[in-house]
């Protein structure tokens, strides 16, 4: 995931407002129609999210066509990618909040029956068993042989966004947003045993090679679209495309990232 500011620019903002369907998001969407006139997605300035961060991962993957910023607000649990939820003051704070755009990982995944598909990940994508036995996983960058048979529960390749979620509970590097690098970082190793994971250029292509399809069968998994007999897998960053988030000023992603690092 490649990130970038650009200078946002808004008054009289056409704000729409999607909710998740827990009670939290429904009972603060009904609040904020009963203060704010909202518009149709297709015809607003900035689509306003209310839930958590699989709910804002779902809207940033649905409305990447749309091109519209996306500012979260947080009515689910960790809410990592979200901003505090504030009913008031809603144009206002819109139009002080800091843009940060988010380019995605692609996943190109071939699977046994010859089928490749390519897929995009704002977070991570991880290559897992998908049976009760090890993977057995070579493992290349841009082409370089780095591990000639990796055996475990799998692998994951994580955004700096990204690398607070997955990549971390499986004991991986936090990246500042700013370090223009990629994780690879192995899931349950069992060999090589002592093999913490790498750290890699943002623009590397790093692909997985399942060494034995027919017997150890694996899923990969791009944020939450799921794959299956996956034979082999790339992922690369795609600088084509990309989703603007909006972030308020004393709030932003950057400092949250740093600030998970200290966190004991």
């Amino acid at each position: 995931m490649r990130t970038s500011q650009t200078a946002p620019p808004m008054t009289n903002i056409k704000i729409a407002c999607t909710a998740s369907d827990s009670p939290r998001a429904q009972a603060a969407l009904t609040e904020l129609c009963e203060r704010y006139a909202f518009a149709p997605l297709e015809g607003c300035d900035v689509i306003v999210a209310l839930g958590g961060d699989g709910f804002l991962l779902h809207m940033m993957h649905e409305h990447i066509g749309l091109g519209r910023p996306i500012f979260g607000m947080n009515r689910g649990t960790v809410g990592f990618l979200m901003n505090t939820y504030h009913p008031v003051d809603l144009q206002a704070r819109l139009a002080a909040a800091e843009p940060l755009i988010i380019h995605p990982l692609q996943m190109t995944a071939t699977t046994l029956d010859g089928v490749t598909s390519r897929v995009i990940a704002f977070n991570e994508v991880a290559v897992t068993r998908h049976s009760g036995q090890s993977v057995h996983l070579r493992v290349c960058v841009d082409g370089v042989e780095r591990l000639s048979d990796f055996v475990g529960d799998g692998m994951i390749v994580a955004t700096a966004a990204g690398s607070t979620a997955y990549n971390l509970s499986a004991h991986g590097p936090i990246i500042p947003l700013g370090a223009d690098l990629l994780a690879v970082t192995p899931v349950c190793p069992f060999r090589p045993r002592r093999w913490k994971g790498a750290l890699v250029p943002r623009s590397a292509h790093v692909t997985f090679e399942n060494l034995a399809p027919e017997r150890r069968p694996l899923a990969a998994t791009a944020d939450f679209l799921e794959l299956f007999d996956v034979v082999s897998v790339t992922v690369q960053e795609d600088t084509s495309t990309g989703v603007e988030l909006l972030f308020d000023p004393d709030h932003s992603l950057e400092e949250r990232i740093i600030v998970e690092q200290f966190l004991t």
